[in-house]
């Protein structure tokens, strides 16, 4: 199969010492091709390098996510703009809004997310998409601007059907983890799977987070890998009852299409 890992955190200190050979496994397993997530000025900066330094294999986001909105200023956005008109930077983001944690002040987080919407519009790059907790503010805020940005994915998404609703009236594309690999809380977006619409879905690993509690053979350090990625595929396809090549194929084919990948 060829697999596309929408969302990895690989510039995260847990791969510093075997980052190459994370990808390399990840290669052998099928993802081919990985978007590397930033989510702060410096982590998006590393994962533009990265990705720059892997060109056709490796590919970036760059934005402030909602927890370090407190830190977003016009220093900042200028940095941000700059990195989204490098060639390896495929999308702007991760941004959004996250009530859950509220580690950055509520307010702080609708004005950085308003901003990056700007600069999607800006570069007519896709928004990578954070929300938690937030559901109604951050539809008040994207819905006006949707229609004026190239596309979006609603990262990780674990709402209920009102936001699937939602998110698919707005045209974004349904990111899916290994969230849906978890017992309990995977329950609803299990549920949910055969209302996705195949043109829609694209999956993703999160790495280091959200580890696939479906895999038989746990890792004795409990970090994900996008080698894992295989598994979100064929638990969202056993969930959705469509055949795991089929499925593979359109989030491969829908992966490229959002992030106009080559």
């Amino acid at each position: 199969m060829d697999l596309i890992d929408i969302g990895v955190n690989l510039t995260h200190d847990s791969f510093d010492e075997d980052r190459e050979a994370v990808i390399a496994r990840a290669d052998a397993c099928g993802v081919h091709r990985m978007i590397v997530t930033g989510s702060s000025e410096q982590s998006s900066l590393d994962a533009a390098v990265l990705a720059a330094s892997r060109p056709g294999c490796l590919y970036a986001t760059a934005g402030i996510h909602p927890h370090h909105a407190a830190e977003y200023s016009p220093r900042v956005n200028d940095a941000l703009l700059r990195l989204l008109r490098e060639d390896s930077v495929v999308a702007v983001g991760e941004c959004g809004l996250d009530y859950f944690r509220d580690f950055s002040p509520r307010q702080a987080q609708r004005e950085a997310f308003r901003a990056q919407l700007e600069l999607a519009e800006a570069t007519g790059l896709p928004v990578f998409l954070h929300q938690r907790d937030a559901h109604a503010d951050f539809v008040e805020i994207l819905r006006p601007v949707i229609d004026r940005i190239s596309g979006g994915v609603a990262h990780c998404f674990t709402g209920d059907a009102v936001a699937l609703r939602e998110y698919l009236d707005m045209g974004l594309y349904i990111g899916i983890t290994g969230w849906i690999c978890d017992e309990r809380r995977g329950i609803e977006l299990r549920r949910l799977a055969p209302d996705i619409p195949l043109d829609r879905v694209v999956i993703e690993t999160d790495a280091p987070y959200l580890l696939p509690r479906t895999l038989k053979a746990k890792p004795a350090a409990r970090r994900n890998e996008p080698m894992h990625l295989c598994e979100v595929l064929r638990v969202f396809s056993e969930a959705s009852g469509l055949p795991e090549e089929r499925v593979a194929n359109a989030t491969t084919r829908n992966a490229e299409q959002l992030f106009g990948l080559r």
